[in-house]
């Protein structure tokens, strides 16, 4: 089983180390080169030599915020399942984990301490229907079945795969635009966001993404989306 997480401090640097082993996946929010936080120059090193490094963004860019809802996206994509091990409320992680919801994969969180701010989006998790582990052997026990044999290139079979959106900077700023104008405090279908912009779905995704990281987002069943009031500082 690999390891896939996004190489921060704390709790993904445990991971990717003790993956080492069996192998793990290294995504970056910054580019291939760009090694955030610069105490984890020796397990980069390791990853590169033992592992892979993963990034969508080009060569010599340093991490930025909008990048790691990007990243997190493709943690997601990678995953079989995602275990979240500590969330606050309003965490990346948790976005992470209802992607993978969507995605059809599994999503395992590690109970916490009701009064620890740290635990109660995992908790919070849980409670609504994620699987409760508390050992490597849990996580294994309900990926049972979905492990499949290791991919491999069928003989003879070649095939290529269409050229993905291009998402840089201006194009996000254009949407980000584009979005305010069009969003309100009435719900609106993605779709009927992207066909109004006229934007690549993959463009308008990660802008609504960062919307809603910054807590100005509220998703609504059916794929809808709507504009948060801003809060007053009390």
């Amino acid at each position: 089983i690999v390891v896939a997480s996004g190489m921060a401090r704390g709790i993904d640097s445990a991971a990717h180390v003790g993956a080492l082993e069996g192998g793990t996946v290294a995504v970056l929010a910054g580019g291939i080169d760009a090694i955030y936080p610069k105490e984890n120059q020796p397990l980069y090193e390791e990853i590169c030599q033992r592992g892979a490094i993963v990034s969508e963004i080009p060569p010599g860019i340093q991490p930025q915020a909008q990048h790691f809802p990007r990243r997190n996206r493709i943690i997601s994509g990678l995953a079989r399942g995602i275990v979240v091990v500590e969330a606050a409320k309003r965490s990346g992680s948790l976005i992470t984990a209802r992607l993978a919801g969507e995605q059809g994969r599994e999503v395992f969180a590690v109970p916490g301490s009701p009064l620890d701010p740290r635990c109660r989006g995992a908790n919070d998790l849980i409670r609504n229907g994620a699987s409760l582990i508390e050992s490597a052997a849990d996580v294994i026990a309900g990926l049972e079945g979905m492990l499949a044999p290791p991919l491999a290139e069928r003989r003879g079979g070649r095939y290529a795969t269409p050229a993905g959106a291009t998402i840089d900077e201006a194009g996000l700023a254009t949407a980000r635009k584009a979005i305010a104008e069009l969003l309100g405090h009435s719900p609106v279908a993605v779709d009927e966001v992207v066909r109004e912009t006229g934007m690549a779905p993959a463009v308008i995704w990660i802008a609504l993404l960062e919307l809603e990281l910054a807590g100005r987002l509220d998703r609504q069943p059916g794929n809808l989306v709507a504009l948060l009031a801003p809060t007053r500082p009390e």
